[in-house]
């Protein structure tokens, strides 16, 4: 008999969510201290959802890192060696299977060998496999959990342009994609939108930049409405044409496009749908535009029973990624309980 494990929507109950701490080799170097500031605000954020944070840092940082937080704050840092920390690509995904929830992991080979991520490739076997109830499941296959959506029906949403860099998995083809992501994550049905990107993004377009599931039979897209004369109109309306087309009982929920730009006039790829849902809370990536009222509404609108947290994330954004990038959720009922307890004690350090 086949046992079937299927991929836990991100808004079920959760009780942690991975994070990697910025470090002097990581992306961030040169706004250390800004970042540092924006994961402390993220941190609480995701602690006043009733989750904990479980916080990879170099073993050299602990005991400086775990001074940065409050006493009742639940952080448990975990010491570990990694190339940078958008955990969001390369931290286990979680599954629900007869046996329990099972962590799962596919290879991670910095966007396509854009980047090293030897050391980020090991994390999940080195460090966050100990933490779980249920062995850790791998895939031989490369992908990122950034261009994978789901939700509760088993329905997963992804990207032809990110699948098909061939520096992930050669000349393997979208339907060849489509049976991995119904073997290993149980995907009921599969689609891969061939429209959207946006500048700046080393992904190759992440489907967490761009389409996102509700609860409620919605999509919520990074449209481009507001800006007609924007370089992304067209991709990003073609994009909704084929949403529309794709899954046509679904509701659209469009987010208005910011423009934001680096110091070298390079365009940033800003996505208001780059957002975090944690137990009835969405962490909504903001980024002191004129656009940041009217996303914060369409998010409302489209979680109507959640509650909408705005998170600064114009730091973010300056190494091309935003808030969903950095992290990456654990369900209940995946956690040892020994890193429960020690989640609830309030910051510590776990020794493994």
């Amino acid at each position: 008999m086949i046992t079937r494990s299927t991929l836990l929507p991100e808004w079920v109950t959760a009780d942690a969510v991975l994070l990697a701490w910025p470090h002097e080799a990581t992306d961030w170097a040169p706004w250390l201290e800004t970042v540092r500031a924006t994961y402390c605000q993220v941190i609480d954020a995701i602690n006043q959802t009733g989750a904990g944070v479980i916080l990879l840092c170099p073993p050299a940082q602990t005991e400086q890192v775990s001074k940065k937080f409050a006493a009742g704050a639940r952080v448990l840092i975990i010491p570990a060696k990694y190339n940078d920390t958008w955990m969001r690509d390369y931290a286990f995904l979680t599954c629900e299977s007869e046996m329990g929830r099972e962590p799962v992991e596919f290879q991670f080979n910095g966007w396509g060998e854009k980047f090293d991520a030897r050391l980020d490739n090991e994390v999940n076997q080195r460090y966050l496999s100990q933490l779980c109830r249920r062995p850790l499941r791998t895939s031989k296959v490369t992908a990122e959990g950034g261009a994978l959506e789901i939700d509760a029906a088993g329905h997963l949403l992804s990207t032809a342009q990110c699948l098909q860099n061939p520096q992930r998995n050669g000349e393997m083809s979208l339907q060849q994609y489509r049976d991995t992501f119904t073997d290993v994550l149980g995907a009921r049905a599969v689609t891969i939108f061939e429209q959207g990107h946006l500048e700046g993004d080393d992904t190759d377009g992440h489907i967490d930049t761009l389409v996102r599931f509700t609860p409620d039979s919605g999509l919520v897209i990074q449209a481009c409405d507001n800006r007609p004369e924007d370089s992304h109109f067209a991709g990003l309306s073609a994009l909704c044409q084929e949403v529309a087309a794709s899954l046509p009982e679904h509701h659209q929920y469009r987010l208005p496009l910011p423009a934001m730009y680096n110091e070298d006039e390079e365009r940033l790829p800003a996505s208001y749908a780059n957002f975090l849902i944690c137990n009835e809370t969405v962490l909504a990536p903001v980024y002191g535009q004129p656009e940041d009222a009217e996303a914060l509404a369409v998010l409302q609108a489209a979680y109507p029973r959640f509650t909408i947290v705005p998170i600064d994330c114009a730091p973010l954004v300056q190494q091309f990624g935003s808030l969903h990038c950095i992290s990456m959720q654990v369900p209940q009922h995946t956690l040892t309980d020994k890193v429960l307890t020690q989640l609830q004690a309030g910051v510590s350090i776990y020794a493994f």
